[in-house]
């Protein structure tokens, strides 16, 4: 037994051993069919998987031996009878459970199953046809199974039923029919002879047969070749009459059918003659009979207007132009292809014409037809047609049809080939969509199919293709594509004319994403640009990488497609081909490797290469991330390139690719890399060290610009890269050739390109100073600068406009110089060379002339330039010193920009430009005057901050361009930073307390703005100038920070604005004050103070928006402030904190009081004289503050009043009405702070509970009956002890108090269940106020306080307090209570008993229960032992039994019971009185719900496992008696409860023989159980019959119950039965009557899970029962409950009758 697992398997479907049977005939007999075996799910309940398993043919009741004379015959035709009526149940799987079953005993007993199914199908000739399918079919599978165990007479007699069955309605009856004929069939494949004999005599010369008899001729045809194919001369010569006289359409169907079929069965069997039984058959030998039946097919017909007809006379005529004669068919060819191809119009279905037009082709093409030729134009013609229409891979019939046509064009092209490839290529032409995709499908399928056909046609199919490579749609050029790969693949692309598909493909690559325009209706075959770049991305990776040959093709002139601006979508596959190619190339040192640019004249130079795969990588993410290709490709090229750039190279670009790798185009700092790329190309250029090369590079460099104008961020790199490689040019006049070439061709209009060539002119001057700005200065008075003369100056207006943008290029070039020149030769420049030619160029005089220009460009550039100049001279100023005569004259200029700027919009960058300016220009000398710096500030500050905020869209004026939001933000964001580097640069001038001030009373006004936005910037502002004074502090004497204390008390309540912005950035400006007080103290720089540093970590606290968090972090923040803040400023800073009672947000003001509070509470002793105001001003304030968390904040003062005046305090609160108010529960709340106060405030609630009525009985005059409602001062203080407890302060005398709290509360929750609330005063409504409710909830903050942690979390986990609190779940709730409390705080345990105890007596019944319930659960517990309580509950339950409150009654009897868990060692000490208690407990009358009925079983099954034997020896038969009629209760506890205690009373009577009759008289009962509905009793069940196993008297069945019946495993019940029967039948054959008996008992059980497991223990018993045993059982009894179960409601039930009844064998 040790083998066996009676285990689920998660992974299989479960299957009976019968199941499995019928599975494996059912496989045989569709492999003999040649089709896939149904697969259906069945759900039963016997299956297995383990350690040995178990073959269909082991199960018992499969043995042959078994013989049918030993079981009465009428039992098992009753059953079968029963089977057999059923076998059109309406369950489809009871349906497939009888089929199983009767096919079960058929392959036992076939003849005598057969014979019984012929006689129900003869003696119920009316039966309903789906009725007669079923038993057919079951005849056809038990054929199948079992044809060679058939007796002859048997097989004939079936023969004849199936023949009478299939033609005994004239009328077509497909269904009943079609499983009649199927058995023929079944039967035929051995016995061909007898099937033909019978069928033959129905199918007379004549006589028009029955459809289905020739349905069956055509069906054997196929499933036995080599047994028809003699027949079929006969059947052909009688059938051939038949033709002319069928009249019916369906008849006509079925005759051409017949002769597909007999057609493909002939072909097979001349296929395969070596395996034929007769090798001498010819084709000749049905030629003529062939022929005749396709006369009257072909000419007759196939002109019905029947579709299905006409397909199926098609695909006959298909099959039989093999077998006609050559000369017949070649007579025909010009009949039969015109006929097949006028059936494309008149049938939707194509794909069978196109099958038999194929077996026409096949067998004209192998007999080489000569007039095939005439129906050629005919035939390419309709077959293009069908190749062209479009092709559903949805539907697999419009697939075999496109391929059914190209096998078409196949055999054609091997008979034609000439005329066909001339008439594909001729429909290329043809501009059509569908046309074009058929043609290039098919010349496609050719290239692929027929090599050597096409080898002669290459050039002129190369030449042809052009023309559908212009076509403009993408699904002709998908097809091109496809095309293109074919011909790589077979050698096209070495050819003449290859190198335009290559092209075309590359072009293709290059494609730009599909424009949508609004919706379009869908198409499922439309192909996206996307999808065709994929596409030829992928082809051009191919032809790279598989067809070897191409290499020398597609190297090295795939280079030319690298420079055009045409290809540069294509740049990414262009490179990875390339790259591929030449490593290859390098690795194997092929000489192609090293490219001749003179001799390949169509490819880029060198240095043109090098530009465009610089500047691709320059912008990595563009172009579908061609960045990583072009520096890869770059890396690969080198020797190509310049010889000396590979060593470089090899050591520069492989970091470059790292860093691309692990970026984004986000993460990716653009400015870095960009100077990455041109340090590499300056590296570049020094290292190939050759001036006429780098002169080219920037010749070359200068002419690509123009295929840029759409490009201009590529543009303006490559103005710079030009500037780059002029540095390292020493050919002057060649330098200043470029520099003349770049400034003439720039388009000055774009602001972009501006920049691109102020930078490269710039980068340039670095090398050669004199010779830009002469170049610049010459260029300054060219004729680009004037302005063409015309009448009326009309185009003055374009003509000033283009001027001016020309000259914006050149004051910015001046300022780019300024900043990129060699800093010891610029300062003496500034003045005259770069200053004057500005202000020239400005076309106004700076120096004291009112600044008016007109244009914005202009402004921009002089703002930018003169910013570029005060920062180069910033630089030289460190190493020389310089006086900047003209810098207030420049900032007045820089002002009036800024003024001019309209102030409800930001749409320019000058606001950003100028205050950068202004930030370069201030670290100069001579320094503003106060006044100055004032003004400065004040329009800078103001033109900031008042702007609207960013996301805000401004309204369009006049022609004006709206920024998009991208660039929008960038400008807010590019604002900000520079006001703020401006205000850096102020303060930097004067570093004290008094300059911070002069720099912050600009941006103090807007700190309480009402706009989130300003406020932001005000604040984020701040915090950058506080950190930049910290960062640039230096204290020479102990002075004082007296600002200090009004920062502080501006910027702290803005840690608690509603804008988290604003709050972190409040938390950055306190953090650095902080510390900039604490380096006044005099504190070193690198010192760290840890209350400071704690601020940074409740910075990020304010992330979260939660009230109670900000006032927690604003009460921490203040306690930091407090501790740093010197004595003489705290009274500034209360009075600041004050104003912010009344800030713009309801947020800061709230934080003003936070901070007030716990400032005072720390600080307060120095301002005694203010306490008396502030609690004047709170007190006001409390009632008015909607804010919750400043009444909680606020209500904290109330405390003082409470700790003077406690009883009046008290009085006045439990007076307020119910429930209480949010302000009543927080001045509760508030009294918890002091723990004297509340430990006084508990005794006198604990006092007024103890003596107080709980509630009043109120007569209720609607409903009848009284109804309990609360009384008011308990309930109140009840409410009240509540809030107190929910302050953390009362945890001190909340523990001190704890067991007399505890038991109180626990106590006021059994009295309040079930509890009305009182009436509101002076109404007649109900306060809205859960009573219990109330308790509960003071109780659970009572755990918490008194931090039994574990205590809460198990009764969370519990669900507890819910159950708690209502009526009906009540005791279940303190039983949880109990239980937590024992184990998670047994030490408290003592004293609360002591403390509830006087209640028990309690004339409340609610009470008593509370307490019972509470006492109960301590003794499932051992720690009451240990605390030496055990003798005291057990006399309280003991008191408890003769209770009056029946609840109570049963707590106790569940109490005494607890014992066992909790002690067992005391159990047999109190044997005596326990004994007693539970029998009289089962015997209970006054037990309605049988409760304690229930808990004296489960007590006494608890109990009687630590009994000793002496004191129950006696009981046990008495007992056991009197829980056996539970044990078929329909209360699922008592039934689960009886068979725990049957098992636990196992152990007493083990040897007693009377005690084993018991347990074999329950052993069906249990054994049915273990499939009970509920879960609980088949736990039960499992270890009662586990326990009970050694008294049964069997070693293996004892064995079987210890090893497979574990509660926590599942069972494979149907495994289980079988083997237990097995072994009730050997070892206690005596009492199988007995069981068998009961087990029919259970036929009519509630529930029918059990009456299903009845069945299936009948059937095992059934199957494994030995002959000499049969007479134990009384099979009529047996075979009538079964048949009865067949008729059960449940079809569980009706399976599993089913499946039993299959063993009757």
């Amino acid at each position: 037994m040790t083998g066996r697992v009676y285990t689920c398997s998660p992974t299989r479907s479960p299957l009976t051993s019968a199941a499995l049977l019928t599975t494996e005939a059912a496989a045989v007999l569709h492999a003999e069919k040649g089709t896939p075996p149904p697969v259906r799910e069945v759900t039963v309940y016997r299956t297995f998987t383990g350690s040995r398993a178990y073959p269909s043919s082991s199960s018992g009741w499969s043995k042959s031996a078994l013989q049918l004379s030993t079981m009465d015959e009428t039992d098992v035709e009753q059953v079968t009878l029963a089977l057999l009526d059923a076998a059109n149940d309406k369950d489809a799987e009871v349906q497939e459970q009888v089929r199983k079953s009767v096919l079960t005993l058929g392959k036992q007993q076939p003849d005598r199953v057969l014979a019984m199914c012929q006689d129900y199908l003869l003696k119920h000739p009316k039966l309903v046809v789906s009725h007669r399918v079923v038993v057919l079919r079951t005849i056809e599978l038990i054929v199948s199974c079992r044809i060679d165990e058939i007796s002859a007479p048997r097989i004939k007699s079936i023969i004849t039923l199936a023949s009478d069955e299939m033609t005994r309605s004239k009328e077509v009856v497909p269904e009943w029919q079609q499983a009649a004929s199927n058995i023929l069939v079944a039967v035929g494949n051995k016995y061909i002879n007898d099937i033909m004999e019978e069928i033959l005599s129905k199918f007379q010369p004549g006589v028009l047969p029955h459809f289905f008899v020739v349905q069956t001729l055509a069906n054997l045809s196929d499933s036995n070749v080599y047994g028809m194919v003699p027949f079929l001369n006969a059947i052909l010569g009688t059938m051939l009459p038949m033709l002319n006289i069928a009249k019916q359409d369906n008849m006509k169907w079925v005759f051409s059918s017949a002769l597909c079929h007999f057609s493909d069965s002939i072909l097979e069997y001349l296929a395969n003659l070596d395996k034929a039984p007769d090798p001498t058959v010819r084709k000749d030998t049905f030629s003529s009979e062939i022929y005749c039946a396709f006369d009257t097919l072909f000419n007759h017909w196939l002109q019905s207007r029947e579709p299905k007809l006409r397909l199926t006379v098609a695909e006959a005529v298909g099959s039989m132009c093999h077998l006609m004669a050559s000369d017949k068919l070649e007579e025909q060819i010009p009949k039969i292809i015109p006929a097949i191809l006028s059936l494309y119009k008149k049938n939707n279905e194509h794909y069978i014409i196109s099958k038999s037009l194929c077996q026409v082709l096949e067998a004209s093409v192998n007999m080489s037809s000569r007039v095939l030729e005439t129906q050629l134009d005919n035939l390419l013609f309709a077959l293009h047609l069908q190749v062209s229409a479009p092709v559903d891979y949805n539907n697999p019939q419009t697939v075999k049809n496109h391929n059914e046509v190209l096998r078409c064009f196949s055999l054609l092209v091997k008979a034609f080939p000439d005329r066909l490839v001339m008439f594909v290529l001729q429909k290329l032409e043809n501009s059509n969509e569908r046309n074009r995709i058929g043609s290039l499908a098919v010349l496609r399928h050719l290239i692929n199919s027929s090599t050597s056909t096409m080898e002669s046609k290459k050039l002129l199919i190369l030449a042809s293709i052009r023309q559908p490579m212009a076509d403009h749609s993408n699904k002709v050029k998908k097809r091109v594509v496809q095309i293109i790969s074919a011909m790589a693949h077979h050698g096209y692309l070495e050819l003449d004319g290859g190198e335009l598909l290559v092209r075309f493909i590359v072009q293709h690559c290059a494609l730009p994403d599909t424009y949508q325009r609004g919706q379009r209706p869908f198409d499922p075959e439309e192909v996206t640009n996307e999808a065709l770049r994929t596409m030829c991305d992928n082809t051009l990776h191919l032809l790279t990488t598989t067809v070897g040959r191409l290499a020398d093709v597609l190297w090295p002139k795939l280079l030319h497609y690298l420079t055009p601006p045409l290809y540069s979508n294509a740049t990414a596959p262009l490179c990875k081909s390339l790259i591929v190619l030449g490593a290859k190339k390098k690795s194997n040192q092929e000489a192609s490797f090293k490219i001749d640019f003179i001799q390949e004249v169509n490819l880029p130079t060198p240095q043109t290469i090098m530009i465009r795969l610089l500047v691709n990588a320059a912008f990595p993410f563009s172009c579908r991330d061609h960045g990583a290709p072009s520096l890869s490709l770059l890396q690969i090229l080198s020797i190509n390139i310049h010889p000396k750039t590979e060593s470089l190279w090899e050591n520069e670009i492989p970091p470059l690719l790292s860093l691309l790798e692990e970026s984004t185009a986000d993460s990716l700092d653009k400015k870095q890399w960009d100077e990455k790329l041109l340090k590499l190309l300056s590296k570049t250029v020094a290292s190939i060290d050759d001036d006429k090369w780098v002169c080219r590079l920037a010749a070359e460099a200068t002419r690509y610009l123009s295929t840029y104008n759409n490009a201009l961020e590529e543009k303006s790199f490559l103005y710079r890269f030009i500037g780059v490689t002029l540095q390292q040019c020493f050919n002057k006049e060649a330098v200043k050739k470029q520099l003349q070439e770049v400034l003439l061709t720039a388009r000055h209009n774009d602001a972009v390109e501006r920049e691109g060539v102020s930078m490269g002119v710039g980068l340039c001057a670095n090398s050669h100073l004199e010779g830009t700005l002469a170049k610049l200065d010459e260029f300054g008075k060219s004729d680009a600068f004037k302005k063409s003369p015309s009448i009326f100056n009309l185009l003055k207006e374009r003509n000033d406009v283009e001027v001016e943008k020309v000259k914006s290029t050149l004051i910015l070039c001046y300022g780019q110089v300024a900043l990129n020149a060699p800093p010891e030769k610029i300062l003496t420049r500034i003045d005259q060379d770069i200053l004057r030619c500005i202000s020239k160029h400005f076309n106004t005089k700076v120096l004291g002339i009112k600044v008016e220009t007109k244009d914005l460009t202009m402004k921009l550039s002089l703002i930018k330039s003169v910013g570029h100049i005060g920062k180069a001279i910033s630089e030289c100023v460190k190493k020389q010193g310089y006086v900047f005569s003209r810098k207030q004259e420049l900032i007045t200029v820089m002002l009036d920009f800024i003024k001019a700027e309209a102030a409800d919009s930001l749409r320019t960058p000058v606001r950003h430009l100028v205050m950068t300016t202004c930030a370069n220009l201030m670290p100069l000398d001579p320094a503003l005057s106060e006044n100055e710096s004032f003004d400065l500030l004040k329009v800078c500050v103001n033109s900031a901050f008042s702007l609207p905020p960013e996301t805000q869209t401004p309204e369009k004026i006049k022609e004006e361009e709206i920024l998009d939001p991208k660039q929008r933000k960038a400008l807010y964001k590019d604002t900000m930073a520079a006001l703020q580097d401006l205000l850096k640069s102020v303060l930097a001038r004067d570093p004290t307390p008094d300059g911070l001030q002069s720099v912050f009373k600009h941006i103090e006004s807007w700190l309480s703005s009402g706009q989130d936005h300003e406020r932001e910037r005000a604040v984020s502002t701040t915090a950058h100038i506080l950190a930049f004074y910290l960062d640039n502090l230096t204290v020479k004497n102990m002075v004082s920070f007296h600002n200090l204390g009004a920062l502080l008390g501006r910027l702290s309540p803005r840690c608690s604005d509603p804008h988290p912005a604003v709050r972190a950035a409040a938390m950055d400006c306190i953090y650095v004050l902080l510390y900039i007080q604490l380096r006044y103290e005099g504190f070193a720089l690198n010192y760290k103070d840890e209350g400071v540093d704690s601020l940074q970590l409740l910075k990020n606290q304010l992330e979260n928006p939660d009230h109670s968090v900000l006032y927690k972090t604003c009460s921490d923040l203040t306690k930091v402030m407090s501790k740093r803040l010197p004595q003489q400023q705290l009274a500034t800073l209360v009075f600041m904190l004050f104003e912010g009672l009344v800030d713009s947000q309801t947020n800061c003001s709230r934080a003003s009081s936070v901070i007030l509070n716990t400032l005072l509470k720390n600080r307060g002793a120095g301002l005694q004289d203010l306490v008396p105001e502030m609690l004047e001003v709170l007190h006001v304030h409390l009632q008015n503050i909607t804010e919750e968390q400043v009444r909680v904040a606020v209500g904290q003062t109330v405390l003082i009043l409470a700790s003077q005046h406690l009883q009046t305090v008290i009085n006045t609160l439990i007076n307020q009405p119910l429930p209480y108010d949010n302000w009543t529960c927080e001045m509760w709340m508030a009294l918890g702070a002091d723990p004297i106060v509340a430990s006084q405030i508990m005794e006198m609630v604990m006092e007024k509970l103890l003596i107080s009525a709980p509630y009043t009985d109120k007569e209720s005059m609607m409903r009848g009956g009284s109804t309990k409602v609360a009384t008011n001062q308990p309930l109140a203080m009840t409410c009240g002890l509540k809030e107190l407890l929910l302050n953390g302060q009362t945890q001190e005398p909340a523990v001190n108090l704890f067991p007399r709290l505890f038991s109180c509360l626990t106590i006021r929750v059994g009295a309040s269940v079930g509890v009305a609330a009182p009436k509101i005063k002076n109404t007649k409504q109900t306060a809205p106020i859960h009573v219990a409710g109330v308790a509960a909830e003071a109780l659970r903050i009572l755990l918490a306080r008194a931090q039994l942690d574990e205590v809460m979390k198990r009764l969370d986990e519990d669900n507890a307090w819910d159950v708690l609190k209502e009526p009906s779940t009540h005791t279940t709730g303190i039983t949880l209570l109990a239980r937590a409390m024992a184990k998670h705080a047994g030490p408290r345990l003592p004293a609360i008993v002591e403390c509830l105890c006087p209640s028990l007596n309690n004339i409340y019944e609610c009470q008593r229960i509370t307490v019972t319930a509470f006492f109960s659960e301590l003794l499932n517990h051992h720690v009451v032992t240990e605390l030496m309580l055990i003798d005291v509950l057990m006399n309280n339950m003991m008191e408890r039994i003769s209770d009056p409150c029946c609840t109570v009654r049963m707590l106790a009897v569940r109490g005494l019971g607890n014992i066992a868990g909790g002690s067992p060692e005391k159990v047999n000490k109190y044997a005596k009185e326990l004994l007693a208690a539970m029998s009289s407990g089962m015997e209970e009358k006054d037990d309605p719900g049988k409760l304690i009925t229930l808990e004296a079983m489960s007590g006494l099954s608890k109990v009687l496992l630590y009994l000793d034997e002496k004191n129950v020896h006696l009981l046990v038969v008495y007992i056991f008696m009197k829980i056996k009629p539970f044990l078929e209760s329909e209360n699922d506890d008592i039934r689960c409860a009886s068979i725990n205690l049957m098992g636990n009373l196992s152990k007493f009577g083990s040897g007693e023989q009377v005690f084993k009759d018991q347990i074999h008289n329950v052993l069906v009962s249990l054994l049915l159980h273990l499939v009970d509905p509920n879960t609980q009793v088949v736990k039960a069940c499992k270890y009662a019959m586990r326990v009970c196993a050694p008294v049964v008297g069997s070693e293996q069945i004892t064995a079987m119950f210890q090893n497979h019946l574990h509660e926590d495993k599942s069972l494979h019940y149907g495994e289980f039965i079988n083997d237990l029967t097995k072994y009730l039948i050997q070892d206690f054959p005596g009492m199988l009557n007995f069981y068998h008996i009961s087990v029919v008992q259970f036929f009519k059980s509630n529930w029918a899970e059990v009456r299903a497991g009845a069945a299936m223990f009948i059937g095992f018993l059934l199957g494994n029962l030995q002959e000499e045993h049969l007479s134990h059982l009384n099979m009529g009894t047996i075979s009538k409950g079964l048949v009865m179960l067949l008729q059960d409601p449940d079809p569980v039930v009706r399976v599993k009758a089913a499946e039993a009844m299959g063993r009757f064998h």
